[in-house]
């Protein structure tokens, strides 16, 4: 169905308040003067529902299983990750104007809004997709719209041993982690695989264990029986009605947590999460971009100031706070990959550094300088799940 047709037909939809089924899209179609056959009529309910509830063009890369992101760059570029990084796609919208409806609508679905006033917005969609969208001026090129899918159950452990990301060694080492209730980050650049693999972390919690969540747009979802969800919330048009992520760790601990978790950590948060991982609740963790396990201090020192928080404020909250590091990186053909794990340790003068303790050489997990003090660690602080 040609572009212009479709949208004078969407329009009859909307002003009629009608869903796109079959009967109410030939009805639609019988006052433009088109009459289609019986496939050709299913092929135009579907394009509707897409343009009208989905997410037009794209929405057959999102019913890929395969597929992780889809990243729209104006109306003439769409690519999409299905597991070995990007490629490029033959779809393509009609216009500028059909690419800024769609992030418009998908705003406006969880209750947000996008325009001159507020060109970007970043929010969770009700399918638990990751939504993020910036308009002109400020996106020169055109509306641009990334977006990344939600699986309808986490990672297994051993789901990410076969798809390359862990070595049975490396699963084991972290599960020990988790049943010694260890504090630590997951670290690397975006799209390595941070929140897919904390989520299948904190799905070996024990069960009579009780996990806060903090977030600013929830993307874990980890599959334990106990697991309360916070979401922060955006100053409304008014500049009121703000939830900020200090508000929410100060709820959940009067919230009887187990273990806090702060998620994804880009700027002036990592107050937050370092305030959640020094509250005595054992085993709180989240998420930092990081070039390395050994640049994480560096790269919370920097956020720290952001906050206003001194040097040597943010060493001692995080050496206080902090056991480990593990950090994903991109492997051979694409593949997210854990590549290391780093022990914290405070130096005389108290500034935090990262020490190796086992990192994937060859293919192979292999031991360095730092494994017998995680084992030490590990040991130490190693209770039974209750």
């Amino acid at each position: 169905m040609r572009t212009d047709l479709r949208e004078r037909v969407r329009t009859r939809l909307v002003a009629q308040s009608l869903e796109a089924t079959v009967t109410s899209v030939a009805a639609a179609l019988r006052s433009e003067g088109v009459v289609l056959g019986d496939e050709a009529l299913r092929d135009a309910v579907r394009a509707l529902n897409d343009h009208m509830r989905g997410a037009g063009p794209v929405q057959v890369l999102l019913n890929d299983s395969r597929v992780t992101d889809v990243l729209v760059n104006g109306a003439q570029e769409v690519w999409c990750d299905r597991g070995n990084g990007l490629e490029r796609t033959e779809l393509q919208f009609s216009s500028e104007q059909e690419v800024r409806r769609l992030a418009q609508r998908l705003a406006a679905s969880v209750g947000r809004r996008i325009d001159e006033a507020a060109p970007f917005v970043d929010a969770r969609l009700p399918d638990g997709s990751r939504l993020h969208c910036i308009i002109p001026p400020i996106s020169v090129g055109g509306t641009t719209i990334s977006l990344r899918t939600s699986r309808s159950r986490p990672f297994t452990l051993a789901e990410l041993i076969q798809a390359g990301t862990l070595t049975p060694g490396a699963a084991d080492l972290l599960l020990e982690i988790i049943d010694a209730r260890l504090a630590f980050l997951v670290s690397g650049s975006t799209g390595s695989g941070k929140t897919t693999l904390l989520n299948a972390l904190l799905g070996l919690v024990s069960p009579a264990h009780r996990i806060i969540t903090i977030e600013d747009s929830t993307e874990l979802d980890p599959a334990h029986p106990h697991v309360v969800r916070l979401q922060s919330r955006p100053a409304n048009a008014e500049g009121m009605g703000a939830i900020t992520l200090r508000d929410l760790v100060r709820q959940s601990l009067r919230m009887r947590p187990d273990r806090v978790v702060v998620g994804e950590v880009r700027g002036a948060e990592v107050v937050e999460l370092l305030t959640a991982l020094n509250t005595g609740h054992e085993g709180g963790c989240g998420t930092v971009h990081a070039n390395s396990a050994a640049d994480v201090p560096a790269r919370l020192e920097a956020l720290g100031l952001m906050a206003g928080l001194d040097r040597q404020a943010l060493h001692a909250l995080a050496g206080a706070g902090l056991d480990v590091i593990v950090h994903l990186g991109r492997g051979a053909g694409n593949t997210r990959e854990v590549h290391s794990v780093h022990v914290c340790e405070r130096r005389a003068n108290g500034e935090l550094v990262t020490l190796p303790a086992w990192s994937l050489e060859g293919g192979e997990w292999t031991e360095q300088s730092a494994a017998q003090s995680l084992s030490k660690l590990i040991a130490t602080r190693r209770t039974p799940f209750v």
